[in-house]
């Protein structure tokens, strides 16, 4: 699995780091999607997978072989 964040895209809601906060955080200054793991671990690909679903804007995004 290969994850993407589009900052620009991204709209500060937080459900990526509420979701999956060791592949996610949070930029300080605007709030916007910083990533923090490009390839996670297996056990954390469903929480990868809930937070593309929640996420409002569309910003995340994931490849799987």
């Amino acid at each position: 699995m290969k994850v993407t964040a589009d900052r620009d895209v991204c709209i500060a809601a937080g459900n990526c780091v509420l979701t999956a906060p060791d592949v996610f955080d949070q930029d300080e200054d605007e709030g916007t999607v910083v990533l923090r793991q490009e390839d996670p671990p297996e056990e954390l690909r469903e929480a990868v997978r809930r937070a593309v679903e929640l996420c409002p804007s569309g910003a995340i995004r994931i490849a799987e072989p």
